[in-house]
């Protein structure tokens, strides 16, 4: 017998549908973005990323700041881009939950928006150092959709 939460469980899943989620390990934590495209997955793991620190619903998106970089691969890229939007948030005093990202080969440009931390309304968990090599993965999974994932220092 279930709990009632059966049928949630059941639903079926749209596997292309661009979404977020955390998994664990052991000290740190594992985020993960999905997505029909490499651009959408990223932009996917930086919203995990900042769902690791508050509810992204709570950062209002008014500020508007660009990001480059670039990586040597997909997994290379993912980790630059998670160290440029840490490296952003602490010398703005941001927290961003809007991503923009354009991919041409493997040079990432993003906009993207939020607003200066409000420690009271966004009730900071954690502070995140950057993305570590550890389960580091950028891959399609069975459905086709792009998996781009890695393990915060936090």
């Amino acid at each position: 017998m279930g709990d009632g939460n059966d049928k949630a469980l059941a639903r079926p899943v749209d596997h292309m549908q661009a979404r977020w989620e955390h998994f664990h390990h052991e000290a740190d934590i594992g985020i993960r973005g999905i997505g029909p495209d490499l651009a959408t997955a990223l932009e996917q793991a930086a919203l995990a990323m900042t769902a690791v620190i508050c509810e992204p619903a709570h950062v209002s998106p008014t500020t508007e700041v660009e990001l480059v970089c670039e990586g040597s691969d997909p997994e290379f890229l993912l980790v630059n881009w998670i160290d440029a939007l840490v490296y952003a948030m602490a010398i703005r005093r941001m927290l961003f939950s809007d991503f923009r990202v354009v991919i041409d080969r493997l040079r990432l440009t993003a906009r993207v928006r939020g607003e200066p931390i409000d420690i009271p309304r966004h009730q900071p968990a954690v502070e995140i150092k950057g993305a570590t090599l550890t389960g580091l993965r950028v891959y399609r999974d069975a459905f086709g959709a792009c998996v781009a994932e890695c393990i915060v220092d936090v």
